[in-house]
């Protein structure tokens, strides 16, 4: 491009400027501005504190300690932990199950480990001590069982089945139960390995339960409907479907301590109570009465039921919702007590509901009083798992979406 003489840039020299003409008498010079600031005391200002925080950046906020009121912290896993378990005889050691393909137990008062539970083809998501706490069961996302003997601490039985959805340990007897995705469930009696299964109705298997009695156990199905069978006999005694059952996948079940009664949540957003000698419903729970969904399709719009429980100590039910609510009702009545609005799931012990959140702090809640009790924790999501006794509590987290992970914790009550 050919630029004219008339148009283009020329320097001079010192001795042909004749007069220098500010175009802007307030606009600066970026030295002039330079020099000024040389002559300002940054450290004296009144506000400096204030100021000094604005400076600071994201890492090193990260950085600051936060607050965490756990006791004792188990960080032998190398990835996130999805499944713990207290052992029922002594809640003196604990088994937690993760990403890392493995499982430890160990004890909670110092976080010793026991013995490692090794061989598992994928990540470990459920784990469980028998009733009398002598074995401990361990599953995966493969579908492959593995029962150890905690005295000995060694493998006793194993076996591959197709993809586990849950596990129960018989309530008096060395016998394990699992859920698959085909619908089927399996009974086994450990360490011999005699074997039943329970013919599903061709649909996942999302809950189950055995009855304090050993003889019954309540599961529930992926199509809405509840089955009661007759363990020994290997039928279903009752079959709640229809109407009376729900409108979308079993989420959770719960039962009274003499199993007399079954409590059932749904993505239908609705929690039913069954009498499980007659399979009659006795009552259905919701806090958005006509807004659940009909077809699992809108699942995700409904406000799905994520645990349920029983009060052992007061004739009170709760049942805690996807959208954070906790609503705690009068047994007797049917009567709502107590609604609590926050972003919590709940898992239920003895008169104190448990709940876990999407965010950072689990709590404990009195029935009574709606008196909640905070703990505070680094931590980036709660598995809705969460085990207590009288003055303990473990449960476990983890990153979700975020590259950082956090182990189990354990709390004592003061």
């Amino acid at each position: 491009m050919d630029y004219s003489d008339e148009n283009s840039v020329q320097f001079h020299g010192d001795e042909e400027i004749i007069e220098v003409i500010d175009l802007n008498e307030t606009e600066q010079n970026p030295d002039d501005l330079a020099d000024e600031f040389e002559d300002v005391d940054v450290g004296e200002t009144e506000d400096g504190d204030d100021e000094q925080e604005d400076w600071d950046t994201d890492d090193e906020m990260e950085q600051e300690k936060e607050q965490d009121d756990s006791e004792l912290t188990f960080s032998k896993h190398t990835g996130s932990v999805f499944c713990v378990s207290l052992d029922p005889a002594t809640n003196s050691l604990a088994v937690t199950g993760g990403e890392d393909d493995k499982a430890y137990v160990w004890r909670v008062s110092d976080g010793e480990v026991l013995f490692e539970c090794t061989g598992h083809k994928d990540s470990v998501t459920s784990v469980l001590f028998s009733h009398d706490s002598s074995l401990v069961a361990t599953g995966d996302m493969s579908g492959l069982i593995k029962v150890w003997k905690v005295e000995t601490k060694q493998e006793v039985w194993s076996f591959e089945v197709g993809d586990l959805e849950w596990m129960e340990w018989h309530p008096c007897a060395p016998v394990l139960l699992a859920g698959m995705a085909d619908g089927n469930v399996w009974m086994w009696k450990i360490p011999g390995g005699d074997c039943k299964t329970l013919q599903g109705p061709g649909c996942q298997s999302t809950s189950g339960k055995v009855l304090p009695d050993g003889k019954r156990a309540v599961v529930g199905y992926e199509d809405g409907n509840v089955r009661l069978w007759d363990l020994k006999q290997g039928n279903a005694t009752h079959v709640i479907k229809g109407h009376d059952g729900h409108q979308g996948a079993l989420t959770c079940l719960a039962c009274n301590k003499d199993g007399s009664l079954v409590l059932t949540g749904s993505v239908d957003g609705r929690a039913k109570l069954i009498n499980t000698a007659t399979g009659k419903v006795l009552g259905v729970f919701s806090v958005d009465e006509g807004k659940a969904k009909a077809s699992q399709e809108d699942a995700e719009e409904t406000n799905s039921v994520e645990s349920v429980g029983f009060c052992n100590v007061l004739p009170l039910i709760a049942v805690a919702y996807l959208h954070g609510t906790l609503a705690i009702y009068d047994l007797s009545s049917q009567v709502l007590r107590h609604k609590c609005q926050h972003q919590v799931r709940n898992q239920p012990s003895n008169r104190l509901p448990t709940h876990n959140q999407t965010h950072n702090n689990p709590l404990i809640m009195d029935c009574r009083d709606v008196l909640l009790c905070y703990f505070h924790m680094p931590c980036y999501m709660l598995y809705n798992r969460l085990c207590v006794c009288v003055r303990l509590a473990l449960l476990n987290c983890s990153g979700r979406s975020h590259p950082l992970w956090c182990p189990p914790v354990v709390w004592t009550g003061r």
